[in-house]
């Protein structure tokens, strides 16, 4: 039996193919590195409430940490006053970032603004960030 070798045509569309199956595997891979990235960490069920030192958050300054499993951040705008909130964008799911010298959240993906108390700015995002209970107790600060 001979065979009957492949035409050019058919050599290109094979290649196509495979390349077009290379670069799909490895726009995949990219966009799913991409949205792990931008999505908040899910660290589970943690605890209901969170104590942080006061010494944490400056006056005028922002601390980020966990609460429940999701981003979120604790400022004191004023000595003694203190504002708790989650730090995850309500128009993507990106995780706000504190700017000092505007005294005012951003988000990177989008360019969302937000306010010290997390009311919305500018931008798309659609509300304001929740805010979380904020109770004090001696040198210590309770969240939840």
């Amino acid at each position: 039996m001979s065979e009957v070798p492949a035409s050019p045509t058919e050599r290109r569309t094979f290649l196509g193919i495979i390349l077009a199956a290379i670069g799909a595997v490895a726009a995949g891979g990219f966009g799913w590195s991409m949205f792990r990235f931008l999505s908040p960490v899910d660290r589970g069920g943690e605890e209901s409430q969170v104590r942080l030192e006061r010494t944490l958050v400056a006056v005028g300054g922002a601390h980020f940490f966990a609460f429940q499993g999701r981003p979120a951040v604790i400022l004191q705008p004023r000595a003694g006053e203190y504002i708790a909130l989650n730090a995850v964008c309500t128009h993507l799911g990106c995780i706000v970032k504190w700017v000092d010298e505007s005294q005012e959240f951003l988000c990177p993906c989008h360019a969302g603004r937000f306010s010290s108390a997390g009311q919305v700015l500018g931008g798309p995002p659609p509300r304001a960030l929740a805010t979380y209970p904020v109770t004090l107790d001696g040198d210590d600060i309770l969240i939840g």
